[in-house]
């Protein structure tokens, strides 16, 4: 039923420079794949067919990785090298991509505005483009967001997740209407950065939304918020005062959320994801075991 996803994927990625001077931080390898390459196989993972980037300054990265690149395909066919070529599985998603611009910086809140001619009067998800969740379910999350919203079709769907008390602060938290019933609760309201004394609960916004097209109409009534920025959550939080509802799943314990927006989230992502790699990650393994002396 919702079959298009928005992508943010913007910002300059300044905490991760100099690695991000001349690239975007959407593409950054985790293992051996381009963080941006997860996000969009998860998409596909659940049926999206058309996918919206919304990108900024040097990014150009990403519209040539998601081109195919008919000449590589052919020369490694020629010199028999199937094993590369099978490295290019993804090019053949069944995805239509298109991009667009966010001219300067603005906030998330602007940076999803810009896709409302893209989605029309659809549902869709909105992916974020730092951000990928790893999933050991046998349903992902994605899909469970979806499931709730096919219950509710008038409603939204954000994702979420624990975090410890003291980290509130550097997130947008989600005040429950009541305690949760099999990792879903419906919202109440959504607090944006609160200090630990006013935090409504421990439940941080975890990059994957299902938003209704009405979402468009509440960021044009978004007044700017700290440093002149449109903030999604203020967006949303209209949508609930006005009486819309909407729902919270959360992340279980066989899923994590990786964030590559600082090196040392970066790092733990990238070893993660390294010593999961079939062909690699054992010899890895052995090699950190060698090095700590253990």
């Amino acid at each position: 039923m919702v079959k298009k996803a928005v992508i943010p994927a913007a910002g300059m990625g300044t905490r991760m420079l100099p690695l991000t001077k001349t690239q975007p931080k959407e593409m950054l390898p985790l293992g051996r794949k381009p963080c941006i390459q997860y996000i969009v196989e998860e998409l596909a993972s659940v049926g999206v067919e058309q996918v919206l980037f919304i990108t900024g300054h040097k990014k150009r990265a990403i519209e040539d990785h998601f081109d195919k690149d008919n000449e590589l395909s052919k020369m490694l066919s020629m010199s028999g090298q199937k094993d590369l070529l099978e490295e290019l599985k993804y090019e053949d998603m069944d995805i239509s991509f298109y991009y667009t611009r966010q001219s300067y910086p603005a906030g998330l809140g602007h940076a999803v505005r810009c896709a409302k001619d893209f989605v029309g009067n659809d549902p869709f998800i909105i992916a974020l483009g730092d951000s990928i969740i790893h999933s050991k379910e046998n349903k992902i999350l994605l899909r469970r967001m979806l499931d709730q919203f096919e219950k509710d079709q008038e409603s939204f769907v954000i994702a979420t997740r624990e975090v410890p008390l003291e980290s509130v602060h550097r997130y947008g938290i989600v005040e429950p209407v009541a305690e949760s019933k099999g990792g879903i609760s419906q919202i109440k309201a959504l607090v944006e950065k609160p200090s630990m004394q006013t935090a409504p609960s421990t439940q941080a916004v975890a990059a994957r939304y299902i938003m209704p097209s009405r979402i468009f109409d509440a960021i044009d009534r978004t007044s700017p918020g700290k440093g002149g920025e449109i903030q999604l959550t203020d967006s949303i939080g209209l949508l609930l005062k006005e009486g819309g509802k909407g729902y919270a799943v959360s992340l279980s314990d066989r899923e994590k959320r990786y964030d590559i927006g600082n090196f040392q989230s970066y790092y733990e992502a990238f070893l993660d994801f390294a010593l999961e790699d079939e062909r690699y990650g054992y010899q890895l393994k052995q090699y950190i075991i060698q090095k700590l002396g253990l």
